[in-house]
């Protein structure tokens, strides 16, 4: 549609003509995200006069057909000059009913009515909001001025609960200014006290009962999945609590406050969504807020004294647990992004059982249980312990060190361990940067509890091969029929060709130094021969 005859359509003042034509725009673009850049001036032009008539005294079915196009327009970043600066950043939080004004907080949120022009308008305009803050920084600057923060959480916390869309994009607005303004996530966090706040949207979104300190009541297996409503709500809620939980928390009740979520978490990964995509998003954003809790936290998970637990874990709970080894298998299972779809959990289990002995025990046995067959690689097959050691050779360098640390934080951070796991090549990767190819163990103490073998294991650990980790085919020696003048001929060759490699620089010959790090041959020989004239010499 020609967008100079709906300047100029606006221009006479005509409020159902232009209304008319808006709605035509809007039904031919409500599925544009990107725009040609020919028209960009009538786009700016756009801008500025929906702003003017926002800014008159127009029925509330043109301030939203208005508010409508300007979202479609506030996709593109080009256009946003006139509707970055202050004074619309303040237009439009009047239209959505926030309480902020140049900085000034009004006594009261002003009250949406429910089904109504009214909250059509309202959320309309918090959408503008999001697009807006999301694509401008002056607009960025313009929100944290105003402290729309400061309304948006006196619109969560008015008595009288907004309409399920109106608080959905007030939560969506304040995860975006708490991701993009650092400041502003401060105040959230200290002044306003936005994790208490986030805390009951939650527990009201989820519909959660207490049955102790720190404990959820367990949820009724026969009641029906969480409302597509709640899920929405509680999914935005997280995000902001992720934000806002990225640094040290300072607050008095600090530590209440992160046991309070923790919990809280726990009861959430118990429950499903209306679908199972919906579930995924849900205990993803869970999963990404418990990896930004302190280790002293996460007994939560499993100290459930009402619900009771299982005798050999000294009494703990360990369905959260068992429901966090199925997500961290899905998203295995799924072979993409693993950088975000994998390694938070991945993190999250590996910090749990590094510091939570009986968590680290739950799932060493589901995930490493004693060997018996040692036929396959330990690479090769379809249980967890096979899917986690192919990660270990993955391509890229967070997922590979994600899962090698895993697994070894469940062998208690023993090599010979996690040898008899993974076999030595998929595990050189994490050794050698560690400085532990020589042996040993890694820093962390843990208790003293012994791994027994299977007397299968036992009997076939004579003929496995460390180096891959399984009992090979005996393979046929070439040298067998060889002269020993043969042998010292293909010897010399092998030098030869070694010697021309690393002239050329296409390899370094590596040697190990006594901390069991790597270093180039020369240096390890030098550093050799240094300590045997030190020990002559005493």
């Amino acid at each position: 549609m020609d967008l100079s005859c709906i300047l100029s359509q606006m221009e006479m003042d005509d409020e159902e003509g232009t209304s008319r034509l808006l709605q035509q725009y809007n039904g031919e673009n409500t599925r544009t995200f990107t725009f040609e850049q020919k028209e960009e001036d009538n786009r700016v032009k756009l801008c500025q006069s929906l702003l003017r008539v926002l800014e008159s005294p127009v029925g509330p079915a043109c301030q939203r057909t208005c508010l409508e196009t300007l979202r479609i327009l506030s996709r593109d970043k080009r256009v946003l000059g006139p509707v970055g600066t202050r004074g619309s950043v303040l237009l439009l939080a009047g239209l959505a009913g926030l309480p902020a004004a140049g900085g000034e907080v009004l006594a009261e949120p002003r009250d949406v009515p429910a089904e109504d022009e009214g909250e059509r308008v309202a959320v309309e305009a918090l959408k503008c909001l999001c697009n807006v803050l999301f694509n401008s920084p002056a607009a960025q600057q313009a929100g944290a001025d105003v402290r729309l923060a400061r309304g948006l959480c006196a619109r969560l916390r008015a008595a009288r609960a907004p309409p399920h869309e109106v608080r959905l994009f007030s939560l969506r607005l304040l995860f975006l200014l708490s991701a993009l303004r650092t400041d502003v996530r401060a105040s959230l966090r200290d002044e306003l006290r936005a994790l208490g706040l986030l805390t009951e949207v939650l527990e009201q979104a989820l519909e959660l009962r207490w049955a102790g300190p720190y404990e959820a009541a367990a949820p009724d297996p026969l009641a029906p999945p969480v409302a597509p409503e709640g899920s929405e709500r509680a999914t935005e809620a997280l995000k902001a609590l992720f934000n806002l939980t990225l640094s040290d928390i300072a607050m008095e009740d600090g530590a209440h406050q992160l046991r309070i979520i923790s919990a809280i978490m726990r009861h959430l990964l118990l429950l499903r969504a209306q679908t199972e995509e919906k579930t995924e998003e849900m205990h993803s954003h869970a999963v990404n807020l418990l990896s930004n809790m302190p280790v002293s936290c996460l007994d939560v998970l499993i100290d459930t004294p009402v619900c009771g637990g299982l005798d050999e874990y000294d009494g703990k709970n360990m369905e959260v647990i068992q429901v966090l080894l199925e997500f961290m298998e899905m998203r295995i299972d799924k072979a993409t992004n693993y950088k975000e779809g994998l390694t938070p959990v991945l993190a999250l289990l590996t910090e749990g059982s590094r510091h939570h002995r009986d968590i680290r025990r739950y799932i060493k046995a589901q995930v490493l249980p004693p060997l018996k067959d040692v036929t396959n690689r330990p690479e090769v097959g379809t249980t967890v312990r096979n899917k986690l050691v192919r990660l270990m050779t993955h391509v890229d360098m967070g997922v590979k060190q994600s899962a090698a640390e895993f697994l070894f934080v469940l062998c208690k951070e023993s090599v010979d361990n996690l040898l008899k796991y993974t076999g030595y090549g998929n595990a050189a990767g994490l050794l050698v940067a560690r400085g532990l190819l020589a042996g040993g163990r890694g820093d962390t103490e843990y208790s003293a509890d012994e791994d027994s073998d299977t007397d299968e294991y036992k009997e076939a650990k004579p003929f496995i091969n460390p180096i891959t980790g399984h009992i090979e085919e005996p393979m046929p020696n070439p040298m067998e029929e060889m002269t020993e003048e043969q042998k010292e001929y293909e010897a010399q060759k092998l030098v030869y060709m070694f010697d021309k490699l690393s002239g050329h620089q296409l390899i370094t010959p590596m040697g190990m130094m006594p901390d069991g790090t790597l270093a180039p041959l020369q240096q390890t020989v030098r550093q050799c021969t240094v300590e045997s004239c030190s020990s002559d010499s005493d």
